[in-house]
């Protein structure tokens, strides 16, 4: 291993002077890009250039995917995707999103694909055959590919919608985060602090991409999701902010009644705006055949299913604004709030949580997203099939920013959000959920990932910079606090040895999930077997959010499913007491290390989900994949972590070449100077 991997002592850095004549790569230890543009069009050239060499195949896969003509270029197995973006309209908004951007922006995009296709062409041995077939890239490609993952991936995705009208549970990817923002007065420095660490899939769409991009007056670090030419979650030296899945509803499954060719709409037949696509797709043979896609739309949106004779439309939110990348880019070039919140006020992010610090001591929560206006009804209600046959029903329009749920500087001096409601973000409250629509986000009850989360906030009185790390690497069991004494005194008193000895076992469990945790196992495993909705005998107070739920509502039935469970267990696994990390794994590359973390609903701030494999184990499949912690002290200090390492293109060493200190709950400190990153430089590419 590189002697520089072994740093892990916090590094400050002075705002770098930018003097070059050249625009630059500067590759560090870890496959981190550190790019000097000579100007704007330069760096986005050169960051596209960078992506391509980190993860060149799925960026291309990506892209012909967002196109809708994945069969057409690799078979039959991606028909029901294209079906799905072509039914959606995405590529050929894509082409209707570039058209509107400012000249400028546009520029820049023009610029990212430019630097796609010079590297594909001068890198064509790196790039697997497969995928070339959909070079050259189109800027438009790029628009289509962020309207995919964010208006359908992260406001709904198709199993969503499907699920609804199949009446369903809906198996969709675990998005999530946890977000901390400090103010002075809670940190022991006097200086803001921020804490992003999205919890996504590691895999596919959701597989983040870390780099520094510079450029005069221009110094951003962050991250973004691959082939997304901005960063998503970034610092500067003026101000920071992450994102979180946020309880935003934006969309909506429409119900229609079918008369004859129509359908009925306030007391009227409406004829449906009907269009034919051809679609091509790629037969083993290797050749062509066209599958036509009839595409039907109501005044709701798109038909996507039929059932029962009736036919369902899909709704979402902010696909008439196409200005997405450019706001990300205005927010990451702001220096103070109110140029952040200008670029905020534009409204063209449909959804995601805001969650900002600043050198200037503030801090802000802002329940982003496009909020359909909606004439009646609460947060559930709108959560379910839609009647299509009245007007009263059809949202048009949405909320403008300053009806959003925001709190700014809140007397706490500290704001957390774990994927929950705007209205826990902060104790004592500072915002009440009468004062918005019902259906603005649901009341409770609060989760335990995010009691957790506020109780360890709650618990320090100040904060370092240290602790705010060490509370990041929490594997903390919320649940386990509220029921385990109660599981076990029952247990304790069972005739049966089984259960007796699984009782021990949980009486000596540090009620972590390290690694080495003893009882964790079993625990989770009890998890699996009881029922979760009716578990506690104190369901959640809203004025007792972090204490409640507590206590067993049914002791013998948790008593059953513990015996269960430690059958199963002992079966399996021959010990009562495995330990979490020879059951729990993280598999990645060419790396098999025991796992800490664990999943969300137990209440774990350090989020990992884990599937099944076929040697009885289970491997890590998401969760934390980037933690930046950052500090407005002068300088400002910073610790990040990619979890699975910053590439995924075959041969690379970056492909899990950070997992090992993420098994080991560290962090790695940002080089942003240009001394540091030279000291620690790789490789250098100048253009």
């Amino acid at each position: 291993m590189n002697s520089d991997k072994k740093i892990t002592n916090v590094v400050t850095t002075k705002k770098p002077v930018y003097e070059f004549k050249n625009t630059e790569i500067l590759w560090d230890t870890y496959g981190v890009p550190h790019i000097h543009g000579k100007d704007i069009k330069s760096l986005f050239y050169a960051f596209a250039w960078a992506q391509m060499q980190s993860h060149g195949n799925l960026i291309l896969r990506f892209y012909g995917q967002a196109r809708g003509r994945a069969s057409e270029y690799w078979g039959e197995e991606h028909l029901e995707s294209d079906q799905w973006l072509r039914t959606m309209g995405v590529p050929e908004r894509a082409r209707e999103w570039f058209n509107a951007q400012n000249p400028t922006f546009r520029s820049y995009l023009d610029a990212f694909a430019n630097g796609i296709n010079s590297y594909a062409k001068e890198h064509p041995e790196l790039i697997d055959n497969e995928v070339k077939v959909v070079l050259p890239i189109d800027p438009v490609d790029l628009l289509a590919h962020v309207q995919r993952v964010i208006h359908f991936m992260f406001v709904v995705e198709p199993k969503e919608a499907i699920s609804l009208v199949e009446q369903e549970n809906s198996d969709k990817n675990p998005l999530g985060s946890n977000a901390w923002a400090i103010a002075p007065s809670r940190s022991t420095s006097g200086n803001a602090m921020l804490l992003a660490n999205p919890h996504l899939p590691w895999f596919d769409l959701f597989l983040c991409y870390e780099a520094q991009l510079t450029a005069p007056d221009i110094d951003i670090y962050g991250t973004t999701l691959i082939g997304i030419p901005v960063l998503m979650i970034a610092f500067n030296d003026q101000l920071a902010w992450t994102h979180t899945v946020n309880t935003h509803h934006g969309w909506n499954v429409y119900e229609l009644e079918l008369i004859n060719s129509g359908y009925s709409f306030d007391d009227k037949v409406l004829e449906f705006e009907t269009e034919e696509k051809i679609l091509k797709v790629k037969r083993e043979d290797g050749m062509l055949h066209s599958q036509p896609l009839i595409v039907q739309r109501s005044v709701h949106g798109p038909v996507f299913a039929y059932k029962d004779g009736k036919a369902f439309a899909l709704r979402v939110a902010g696909l008439d604004q196409p200005g997405i990348l450019e706001q990300w880019w205005d927010m990451a070039c702001a220096t103070n709030l109110n140029e952040f919140e200008t670029a905020l006020q534009r409204m063209q992010l449909p959804t995601l949580t805001v969650m900002y610090a600043d050198k200037d001591g503030h801090i802000m929560h802002l329940f982003n997203g496009q909020v359909p206006v909606r004439s009646q009804g609460d947060f559930e209600f709108w959560r379910n099939i839609i009647p299509g046959n009245t007007s009263t029903t059809l949202w048009t329009d949405v909320h403008p920013y300053s009806d959003l749920p925001r709190v700014l500087d809140p007397a706490s001096g500290w704001l957390q959000n774990a994927n929950d409601s705007p209205w826990t973000t902060t104790f004592p409250i500072a915002l009440r959920p009468e004062d918005y629509p019902p259906y603005m986000a649901p009341r409770g009850p609060m989760g335990l990932r995010a009691q957790r989360s506020a109780q360890m906030l709650v618990e320090h009185e100040k904060i370092s910079f240290e602790q705010v790390i060490a509370c990041k690497h929490s594997t903390r069991v919320e649940l386990a606090n509220r029921i385990l004494d109660d599981l076990i005194s029952a247990a304790q008193q069972h005739s049966g040895d089984l259960v007796r000895r699984a009782a021990e076992v949980l009486n000596t469990w540090n009620r972590h999930v390290d690694a080495d945790s003893r009882g964790a196992f079993l625990f989770a495993v009890w998890f699996e077997e009881i029922d979760f909705s009716n578990l506690f005998a104190i369901p959640w107070k809203e004025d007792a959010p972090l204490t409640t739920p507590k206590g067993l509502a049914n002791p013998a039935g948790a008593i059953a499913a513990l015996e269960v469970a430690a059958t199963k267990v002992e079966t399996a696994y021959r010990a009562l007491d495995i330990s979490w990390g020879e059951v729990f794994r993280m598999r990645y590359g060419n790396l098999d290390l025991p796992a800490n973390g664990g999943p969300d609903i137990p209440g774990i701030f350090r989020g990992l989900l884990f599937a099944p494999q076929e040697d009885g184990k289970f491997a890590a499949v998401g969760g934390d994949c980037y933690v930046a912690v950052v500090e407005f002290s002068n300088p400002v200090r910073a610790m990040v972590l990619t979890s699975y390492g910053n590439a995924s293109q075959p041969g690379s060493p970056h492909i899990g070449d950070q997992l090992e200190m993420f098994a080991r709950k560290q962090l790695r400190p940002v080089w942003r100077s240009r001394s540091e990153v030279e000291f620690h430089l790789a490789s250098r590419k100048v253009f």
